[in-house]
């Protein structure tokens, strides 16, 4: 399965399935929980500044940005590489896919769809994914590359109005779809630019500004915080990881983490 971004490639299929992948299709945030896989030293002091950038109202799509300027100078292939170990790790918790999106998904492959990843997150977290799933298609954040390094900038945040873009896109690869008779699966208001794209739109999880979105069949309600966090760093995670290989920790603060910590 090639990874295709914003809608470059046609996807097949009879109609297209857009799903949304943190907290709709897996259970925890895939940029954060790796940002904490690849062991930085100031992890902590990062996912608090970009906390505080959310909470000072500060545009999703600028937050997005942010966190991808954390990469700055990080080799491309160590980083995927890193990636597949990230995923290897995690999926293996029983809890790690959301099993209501991800039956919703394998249900809509059998019928003949065509499944799309639609994230803000990027390729190293969200490539393995979609193998998993059998995703035709992945619309994500696309990051600058120079001298095969991550330059810590992006093309586009696929992240709401960013969604709905990357989904038209796609749709407009395949002029013998009817967007009316294709699926979207999202979790949270910035999802309902990708909702509009299609006919027939479902909430995951209990976000009260999707309440006027229908459930989708056998959806989870939002993991609990704690659990979330268990998931993300706590013992069931680490006792997985002791049997793993160190992963190479960056002592030295990448350009733009200053900055975040400030946000504070």
């Amino acid at each position: 399965m090639g990874v295709g971004i914003c809608g470059s490639e046609e996807c097949g299929g009879r109609y297209l399935v857009f799903s949304d992948v943190d907290e709709t299709l897996v259970g925890l945030k895939t940029m954060f929980d790796f940002l904490r896989f690849v062991s930085v030293p100031w992890y902590e002091q990062v996912a608090d500044g970009i906390r505080a950038l959310g909470a000072a109202g500060t545009p999703r799509s600028e937050v997005n940005r942010a966190y991808y300027r954390l990469w700055a100078g990080r080799s491309v292939e160590e980083t995927e590489r890193l990636g597949t170990e990230w995923y290897a790790l995690r999926s293996a918790g029983a809890d790690f896919f959301l099993p209501g999106t991800l039956a919703e998904l394998a249900r809509h492959r059998a019928a003949g769809a065509g499944v799309v990843l639609v994230s803000g997150s990027f390729p190293p977290c969200v490539t393995p994914i979609a193998a998993e799933v059998g995703a035709a298609h992945v619309l994500c954040t696309e990051l600058l590359v120079e001298n095969g390094t991550y330059t810590g900038e992006i093309r586009e945040p696929v992240i709401g109005e960013g969604k709905r873009s990357a989904v038209r896109r796609t749709l407009r690869l395949h002029p013998g779809i009817d967007a009316r008779d294709c699926y979207a699966y999202g979790d949270h208001v910035s999802d309902i630019p990708m909702f509009d794209c299609v006919g027939r739109s479902y909430a995951v999880g209990d976000d009260p500004a999707l309440a006027s979105y229908p459930r989708s069949p056998g959806a989870e309600s939002t993991p609990d915080p704690s659990a979330a966090a268990h998931r993300a760093g706590g013992q069931e995670v680490r006792d997985v990881a002791d049997d793993r290989a160190p992963v190479p920790v960056q002592e030295e603060v990448p350009p733009g983490v200053e900055a975040l910590m400030e946000a504070r």
